[in-house]
């Protein structure tokens, strides 16, 4: 009677360690593949994206912050390494054709209200009977800053640039040089379907060194 007893409590105590490691390994543990939400039909192209991997999700989002995919959108061979390279060259060509007073090489790479401010600066300079060269001790840097498009092309990509050239003045009182350190943003604007390949800078601001 005894051993019959122990029987029935061993059977009962199996019971009950079978029911618990059942209730543990058939218990879904972490995401399962049916428990990710749905994706519209009519998300787009940017939305399912971001729906499928994180890294995938940050890499569209860094993209969309930056406005390059717009960019791209409209304009596929745009290439953010080839512009900054032309950006730094155009740069230096801005800065030492202002300082020569070369309006002709600045109407080609100015838009026409800031094309009216340098005009105004280097009249000044004129008037007063000074002259100004430039050199550059190394290129500058250019950082992407921001980028965007409005309308249906029109294209305008903001550039951080980093430079250091040595001025050299002549004017009345004798000459006089200068070694300068900038930081500005340079915005540049361009239709991408136009035929014209050359950005214009259209606007200037100081920046941060």
């Amino acid at each position: 009677m005894v051993q019959v007893l122990e029987l029935i409590i061993f059977a009962a105590l199996a019971a009950i360690v079978l029911y618990q490691l059942y209730a543990v390994l058939g218990r879904r543990v972490g995401r399962q593949p049916e428990d990710a939400p749905a994706v519209p039909a009519t998300a787009t192209p940017l939305e399912r994206a971001s729906d499928a991997t994180g890294a995938q999700a940050a890499e569209a989002e860094g993209v969309a912050l930056t406005g390059l995919a717009a960019v791209k959108s409209v304009d596929a061979s745009f290439d953010i390494g080839h512009f900054l390279s032309g950006s730094k060259s155009a740069y230096e060509m801005i800065v030492k054709a202002f300082a020569a007073g070369d309006r002709a090489q600045l109407r080609t790479l100015l838009a026409p209200p800031v094309m009216a401010g340098f005009d105004t600066a280097i009249a000044a300079r004129e008037a007063e009977n000074r002259t100004e060269t430039v050199d550059f001790s190394h290129p500058p840097r250019a950082d992407l800053e921001k980028a965007e498009v409005t309308g249906s092309d029109l294209a305008r990509v903001t550039v951080r640039f980093l430079a250091e050239f040595r001025s050299r003045t002549k004017g009345p009182e004798g000459e006089g040089v200068e070694d300068r350190r900038t930081a500005e943003l340079w915005t540049f604007e361009r239709h991408l379907k136009s035929r014209d390949p050359n950005w214009l800078l259209i606007h200037v601001d100081a920046a941060e060194a």
